[in-house]
């Protein structure tokens, strides 16, 4: 039985760190997921629909760290880090709506507590993209402004 309980709070923390990871690659996620069902559909059979949804989601978000290592203004950077962080956000947000749904009777406080999921999430996609990891650094370092 203890075991049972251990291997269900691992199955939870695990749920919960998917989720959250999905959420805030919304945008890519929702790309992989789109390209794929469109490639299944036209006939590329299942292997063919999760390659080509896998090169869709990281091609997305790779074009998304390479374009805001590229552009140095401000409000190029802006419309970029948008692109990617609202559709987490919402995504954050309907998440945590959903699930404090199993938990938390009153709607005021279930709305709340979306809203901060919302921040967190849109917040952590800002932060990934923004980071962009070792070779957008260079990118940066390397190249000349462009915006």
């Amino acid at each position: 039985m203890i075991l049972a309980l251990i291997l269900a709070g691992i199955a939870v923390i695990f749920a919960c760190w998917l989720l959250f990871t999905l959420a805030t690659l919304a945008l890519p996620t929702f790309a992989a997921i789109s390209v794929g069902l469109w490639a299944h559909a036209h006939g590329a059979g299942v292997i063919g629909a999760l390659a080509g949804g896998l090169v869709a989601g990281v091609l997305t978000l790779l074009a998304g760290q390479l374009l805001f290592a590229l552009f140095r203004s401000p409000l190029w950077r802006l419309a970029i880090a948008l692109l990617f962080a609202l559709p987490a956000a919402i995504a954050g947000y309907h998440a945590v709506h959903g699930i404090t749904g199993m938990g938390v009777e009153s709607e005021a406080w279930r709305q709340a507590l979306g809203v901060v999921g919302a921040l967190f999430v849109g917040g952590s996609a800002w932060l990934r993209l923004a980071g962009g990891g070792e070779v957008v650094r260079r990118i940066e370092q390397t190249s000349p402004s462009v915006g």
